[in-house]
Formats: structure tokens, C-alpha cells, sequence
């Protein structure tokens, strides 16, 4: 027997799930306080169901669910939706950089850690749900990214930051400063379209630069 179709997605409804029902008031009341309709999940199953019945215009996804991950519940909304839906990362626990390069690779848009600024979480709503109801001019392109947009010492620069360095020890291994660092970053995530470094670093290995990047910062590594 064939499932039901989800009913069409409804622009302001957002569905929340977390195991812990404390995470999932705070951050439905918070939404609500601003005019958007939610509903709620406990975990990967009761998330997966939701969806089905109510085609949610956004996800908001803890790591950590019984029955099915919050991985294998953002890779199973993808399979089924596409991009038709918006979906976040929002976990206590999963905290670290690999934890959030693995959930923008699974195919979340965002990954947010608590505790987090109110503000800051509810922009980053906002800027989820505007791009999937009107995708912008310069949003991603065809082909590779990376490679289109980015200069040789961008690239070299998000190579490093893809190897796990940290900002001092990339100034160090391309001889040159922190702030210049910085800058090369910003202006990495502001030509990538990204708000994050995961993001960034997410885009790096999806690309598969990472093997061909690794040798072509060697080569500029011993030639400095």
C-alpha cells in the first residue's frame, strides 16, 4: 500500500523535534511569539510521520532521537521532499565541527548549537524559508562552486580550514597574518553564499577538492 501524500506545504508552519519537551517549548514559543504555526516531535519516527501528514516548510532537528536519527530523519525528508523544505540542525548535544559538517552534508541547509542567541536563531529561520520560497540571483550555480568563485589562496585557505587548522596555525602554514586570514574567510562565506565555516568546509569535501587541494597547497606550502 502506498503512503499518503503529505498535504501541500504550509509557508509558515514549522515543525520542531527534540527528545527533550524543555528544547521543544522553548523554541516553539519563541517561534510562535512571531506568528508561525508548529508543531512538535520526540523523535525520528514521530518526526518522519508529522511530515507526512502536514508538509512542514521547515525542520528544526536535534542529532540525537530515538527510533531514527535526526541524520537519518533529514536524509529520509530530502529522498522525499527535496528541496521543498527547509531544514536545521538544532542540537545540545553534537556540538563539535565534524557534527555539523555531517549534518550540511546529510543535506541540513543550517546547523545551529545551544544554547543560542534568540536573535541569531530566528534570522537564520527567516533566511531558510525566504530561499526556499524565492531562491536568490546568486545562490548556488551549476558545476562547482569552489573552484568557480574562489581565488587560488581562497582555496588554499578553506583547504586548511577543511584539514581542522585554526586561524593562527593557517597564518602560520601560508605565512602570513590572522587578519588577512579573517578576511580571506569572510570573503570565502560571502562568495560561497554560506553564513558558516562548516558550511564552507561542507561545500569543500562535496566538491571532492579535498585531495586535489591538499596537493596543490603542498606545492605552495614548500615553494614559500
Amino acid at each position: 500500500m502506498t503512503s499518503p501524500q503529505a498535504s501541500p506545504p504550509t509557508r509558515r508552519l514549522i515543525l520542531v523535534v527534540d527528545r527533550n519537551a524543555g528544547a521543544r517549548n522553548q523554541v516553539t514559543n519563541l517561534l510562535e511569539r512571531i506568528g508561525y504555526e508548529t508543531r512538535q516531535a520526540r523523535s525520528g519516527r514521530e518526526a518522519l510521520d508529522a511530515a507526512s501528514q502536514v508538509q512542514p516548510a521547515l525542520v528544526l532537528l536535534e542529532v540525537n532521537l530515538a527510533e531514527v536519527s535526526g541524520y537519518g530523519v533529514c536524509r529520509q525528508l530530502r529522498d522525499r521532499f527535496g528541496d521543498d523544505i527547509a531544514i536545521i540542525f538544532l542540537s545540545g548535544d553534537r556540538t563539535e565541527v565534524y557534527d555539523r559538517v555531517a549534518g550540511l552534508l546529510v543535506g541540513a541547509d543550517d546547523y545551529i548549537v545551544r544554547p543560542f542567541d534568540e536573535g541569531e536563531l530566528l534570522a537564520r529561520v527567516r533566511t531558510a524559508l525566504r530561499r526556499r520560497s524565492a531562491p536568490a540571483a546568486g545562490g548556488p550555480v551549476n558545476g562547482n562552486p569552489v573552484d568557480e568563485r574562489l581565488t587560488r589562496r581562497e582555496r588554499e585557505v578553506l583547504g586548511l580550514l577543511a584539514r581542522g587548522l585554526t586561524q593562527p596555525q593557517i597564518a602560520a602554514e601560508l605565512v602570513i597574518s590572522p587578519k588577512t586570514v579573517a578576511g580571506h574567510i569572510q570573503r570565502i562565506l560571502t562568495k560561497l553564499g554560506v553564513h558558516s565555516r562548516a558550511q564552507a568546509v561542507a561545500l569543500f569535501h562535496q566538491f571532492g577538492l579535498a585531495d586535489v587541494e591538499a596537493h596543490e597547497l603542498a606545492a605552495s606550502i614548500d615553494a614559500a
